[in-house]
């Protein structure tokens, strides 16, 4: 109906394809009823390339330090070893990767119509060969390997996952609909993501299925029905894998990876997000200078820090600074509504557009507004919250706080700067300065001391120059940034202290 040429149409097939008896004739058929358009039947390591690696990669911006990939379809399940940084990785993981006829339409016959001994057979033989494929992957890569022996060894030693496929994705839609986090805040399975303690409820969530009657969101009758059989896969993947740090399912399948493989390889393999944010080469130098701004306001000499996901990370921090100056002159309630809404149906199902990056893009955009949020507004600002948290407990301060200096910078220049000369000139006249140490803080109730705590102080020093500090109250940026910092009223770790002093 679109008019697309049939030059420009790929139809593929998969494991059930390559298993009909009845093959041939379906082949006949579609060419009889598309004008003689062919059907490609992917060998299992082209189907490994193009779905468990690429159609998962797909939605990503790189996975950096290797994950365990899996992708379960109808007919078979696809697993493989991923590591982005390495040299053609995706040919390596589709060559290393294995398949077993064993997906979810497939388990479902044999769940509903074999007898009980035969079940447990396939079920056996489901299990074994997973196990063999897992140790053929940690033969074949050594970090993998490193990871299985320290885990052998007695040490928290844990793997990420990534999981593809409907099969996998009608799971990750049970997990969401029993998910802590109720109401969860983003509609949609591509990019959920859950800790591996999480993952691991197999029985739980097979109970779920057979008690509600209801609607389950992302889960279609045809899936509830081979909800069993992918609780099976799970429970067998649970068996050799029990060191699971987090999955994370993903919406891509062979179409993505398909698509995905069509391009040259530095667009294919470029961050989605710095091509979402589009800073021209014009533009960069000033959003550089920005963002050397923002940096310098968190601490940069603490390890800790390193591993707490932030607004910051690469393309992620231009499109933040899009956002920063973006609705001046609306109101702060409006914008920071805004904030958390747009964050999250914006560009829909983007690659790199994770639902850690929608939550932290939603709720340092809406820190920057002061988090003027409504009580409508209050309930999914709490669930982003959690999100993020999921992540790491200190995330949310830092999104918090970078929001705030955000805050800071726009209040000190209204207006972005229309190039990085006239950002140049703006910026000498502001030094921010941070650090983080150690702070006691002794509780008292009852008139006596009851109890101590520990917290972590950040002191930002901001100096200005007398022109800057002559269109600023200090006393009120100093204090939207302590009330922009505290979640809602919440007491976290860290405790904010901001000196502003006029440069000499």
């Amino acid at each position: 109906m679109h008019g697309v040429p049939q030059s420009q149409i790929i139809i593929l097939a998969t494991e059930a394809m390559r298993r009909a008896l009845n093959g041939g004739e379906i082949l006949e058929a579609i060419a009889a009823e598309t004008h003689g358009l062919g059907v490609q039947i992917l060998d299992p390591a082209v189907e490994t390339l193009f779905g468990a690696v690429m159609g998962s990669r797909s939605g990503f911006v790189s996975v950096p330090n290797g994950a365990l990939f899996l992708d379960l379809g109808g007919g078979s399940l696809q697993m493989t070893w991923v590591d982005t940084s390495k040299e053609n990785y995706e040919i390596d993981a589709a060559m290393a990767g294995q398949s077993l006829p064993y997906g979810a339409a497939k388990l479902t016959k044999i769940l509903e119509e074999q007898s009980a001994e035969v079940q447990a057979k396939e079920i056996c033989m489901l299990q074994d060969g997973i196990a063999r494929i897992y140790s053929n992957l940690c033969a074949r890569f050594p970090a993998l390997r490193a990871i299985k022996e320290a885990c052998d060894g007695g040490e928290d030693a844990f793997v990420d996952v990534y999981m593809c496929g409907g099969g996998f994705r009608g799971y990750g839609s049970m997990l969401m609909h029993n998910d802590p986090i109720s109401p969860y805040p983003i509609p949609s399975t591509h990019t959920y993501s859950v800790p591996g303690s999480q993952f691991k409820q197999p029985t739980k969530m097979r109970q779920v299925n057979e008690k509600n009657d209801g609607k389950i969101y992302g889960m279609s009758r045809r899936r509830r029905q081979q909800f069993p059989a992918i609780a099976t896969v799970i429970d067998s993947f649970i068996a050799v894998v029990p060191n699971i740090h987090r999955v994370t399912f993903c919406g891509g399948s062979n179409k993505q990876g398909v698509l995905l493989m069509t391009m040259p390889k530095d667009v294919r393999e470029s961050n989605p997000l710095e091509v979402l944010a589009n800073v021209t080469e014009t533009e960069r130098p000033l959003f550089n200078a920005i963002l050397d701004l923002l940096s310098a306001s968190v601490p940069g000499t603490q390890d800790e820090l390193s591993n707490i996901p932030t607004i910051l990370a690469p393309g992620l921090g231009a499109l933040f600074i899009r956002q920063i100056w973006a609705r001046s002159g609306h109101s702060s309630h409006g914008n920071s509504s805004s904030a958390l809404h747009h964050a999250l149906i914006r560009d829909p199902d983007c690659p790199g557009l994770t639902h850690l990056a929608r939550a932290l893009l939603a709720l340092t955009t809406c820190a920057r507004w002061g988090n003027d949020i409504g009580l409508c507004d209050e309930m999914l600002w709490r669930g982003l919250q959690k999100v993020v948290e999921s992540h790491h407990s200190d995330a949310m301060f830092w999104a918090l706080y970078i929001g705030a200096v955000a805050n800071m910078l726009a209040t000190l220049f209204p207006v972005m700067p229309q190039n990085s000369s006239e950002l140049f000139s703006a910026v000498r006249q502001v030094i921010f300065k941070s650090t983080v140490g150690s702070l006691r803080i002794m509780l008292i109730l009852n008139d006596r001391f009851d109890s101590k705590i520990s917290k972590d102080k950040v002191a930002l020093t901001v100096n200005l120059s007398a022109q800057v500090i002559k269109r600023v109250s200090p006393e009120e940026l100093t204090a939207t940034m302590k009330h922009t910092t505290k979640a809602m009223g919440k007491e976290g770790k860290y405790k904010l202290n901001v000196q502003i002093s006029t440069l000499t």
